[in-house]
């Protein structure tokens, strides 16, 4: 079955404790993991910013429900157990357990906000009908304007200056951490003559090995032949690692053909291209910052 939702999950970690026992939280995952017959590779599916198991933050979320809804409690991190509340609810046998049946407690409604009747019948609606978790949305808003991100930046280079998308390559290339400084890192090859190759960097601060660039705007797929010339050029210059980066894309033959050389040779899309882009700041300028916090534990232990 695919990975479900945070409030399906409530009940089952619920029933998981019933025996009045402390629980390893790892070991909970795990045994609801088996519970919904989850495969590995439901159990590797990630948040969208590929930092953690999508099924573990889903249970997460439900203990946290829970313990703010008074039914669960935890005395050490990374521990689970449940109150007497929690027995007494499992008592009455309910056939679900979600947002609006922990509705019901004081602490719950005093924890997801609810101040007023209009805001509090908003603030309902969007926690009863919402299957996603807290970050798991602020995740996806994120990826949404990176996305949007993406287009735009594609639309610049589509247009921008040949030359000047090279030194833009360089420039990439450089934040990502190959060379120095910007003047000793790269050097764009003259447009009368380059050979085939459009720019050299430094491996490594020492300019211990050089890595050779062909950086091509293109608004059609790039042609295998144009892959296949490059790889010529790197041969022709002794060179043994290359990068070809492009506005547009490759067809699966240049990506067969770069597999198999006898060199590195690395292709790099117009969509890879705005990520990195994105992730190293070039052409970009960061507007606000939002920061994802959770409480460090072992300093409040003495």
């Amino acid at each position: 079955m695919p990975v479900p939702d945070y409030q399906f999950i409530m009940l089952p970690l619920l029933k998981f404790v019933a025996d009045e026992q402390i629980h390893k939280f790892r070991e909970l995952i795990k045994s609801l993991a088996q519970e919904f017959k989850l495969t590995e590779e439901d159990r590797r599916e990630l948040l969208p910013s590929g930092k953690q198991p999508l099924f573990d933050n889903r249970v997460g979320w439900a203990n946290t429900y829970l313990k703010k809804a008074g039914l669960l409690q935890s005395e050490k991190r990374g521990f689970v157990q449940i109150t007497e509340l929690g027995l007494e609810v499992l008592n009455t046998n309910p056939a679900r357990i979600d947002a609006a049946f922990l509705r019901q407690y004081d602490s719950f409604n005093q924890f997801v906000g609810t101040n007023g009747k209009d805001s509090a019948e908003r603030n309902e609606q969007t926690v009863e009908a919402d299957n996603q978790t807290p970050k798991e949305k602020l995740e996806e808003a994120y990826q949404q304007i990176n996305r949007l991100l993406i287009g735009q930046l594609s639309d610049q280079l589509a247009k921008i200056d040949p030359y000047k998308f090279e030194e833009l390559v360089l420039d990439l290339l450089q934040a990502i951490g190959y060379g120095g400084n910007r003047s000793e890192a790269a050097q764009v090859t003259k447009k009368s003559a380059d050979g085939g190759i459009d720019g050299i960097i430094n491996e490594d601060r020492l300019g211990l090995d050089k890595i050779y660039i062909q950086a091509k705007r293109y608004n059609n797929t790039v042609p295998v032949k144009e892959v296949r010339d490059f790889a010529g050029a790197m041969l022709a210059h002794n060179a043994r690692k290359g990068v070809f980066i492009t506005t547009s894309d490759f067809p699966s033959s240049a990506k067969d053909f770069a597999d198999k050389i006898d060199r590195t040779l690395i292709l790099i899309d117009g969509k890879r291209l705005a990520e990195l882009m994105i992730e190293y700041n070039i052409g970009i300028s960061p507007k606000e910052t939002f920061v994802y916090k959770e409480i460090y534990s072992d300093y409040f232990e003495g």
